[in-house]
């Protein structure tokens, strides 16, 4: 739970959950209610980091960010998937997903900047990290996985709601919006010539990622080494117009 916030008592989200049921409130609606307000949190603190880092960098690292609240069906479906019964409290304690944020970025290095922002941020609780980037998934699938909780301030309460944020490329992003269509088309249970095909198309994904992140520091130093050729530049010419000044003073004062 999060202790980072001072002021009201902080509860979880079965608590809450347990309270509206008290009170005879419509749990569905009160945890939908939550997480709905967690992506806006999320949506705005990434918004107002990007704006920064313009800023400060005059770079943008976010390309573009989605969000989404999970489906009830998909909620259910994945309940019943790994076992547990279709209620609120289960999908509020097992289901850390329901609230999802993905932000593509242009580079890999951008991607683990990103992440330490968001880490560092004071009311922001990092529950855990996968990192699929250095450690792929069997699928060839790659992204960096946070799940977080951020705090909801009610009108009399504070309730830490589970967000899990996805940073990844704009390849990563590509390869695994086709590799979801392709599985859904076959519920799953693709052929393995496709799956194999797949985990080829995502090794070439790290290669162009690698080659853009290579030729993006390539430019970047090209640009620093012509930023420091111009200052010396300028400083010559001001030394050279500086030495012209005093001889021409010198000139003027024998006459």
């Amino acid at each position: 739970m999060n202790e980072k916030v001072t002021g009201s008592r902080i509860m979880d989200q079965v608590e809450y959950i347990r309270q509206m049921h008290g009170r005879e409130v419509d749990a569905w609606n009160s945890a939908m209610l939550l997480y709905n307000s967690a992506i806006k949190e999320i949506s705005t603190k990434i918004e107002i980091l990007n704006d920064e880092f313009q800023h400060t960098h005059q770079y943008n690292p976010i390309e573009y960010v989605k969000t989404r609240v999970k489906k009830p069906e998909s909620i259910i479906k994945k309940l019943r998937r790994y076992g547990y019964s279709d209620n609120i409290e289960n999908m509020v304690t097992y289901c850390n997903d329901i609230a999802g944020l993905r932000i593509v970025c242009s580079f890999t290095n951008d991607i683990y900047r990103m992440a330490d922002m968001i880490g560092q941020q004071s009311d922001i609780t990092v529950i855990s990290i996968k990192d699929y980037i250095k450690n792929p998934k069997e699928s060839g699938y790659k992204s960096y996985h946070m799940l977080v909780t951020i705090p909801i301030f009610l009108s009399d309460k504070v309730v830490d709601t589970k967000v899990e944020i996805q940073i990844r490329t704009i390849a990563m992003d590509f390869w695994a919006s086709l590799e979801h269509k392709i599985y859904y088309k076959f519920e799953g249970n693709a052929p393995e010539y496709i799956s194999r095909d797949l985990r080829e198309c995502s090794g070439i994904v790290s290669m162009l990622d690698a080659k853009m992140l290579s030729l993006n520091e390539a430019i970047m130093e090209t640009k620093k080494e012509q930023v420091l050729e111009e200052a010396q530049r300028r400083v010559e010419e001001g030394a050279h117009g500086r030495l012209q000044e005093l001889l021409e003073r010198d000139e003027s004062s024998e006459e």
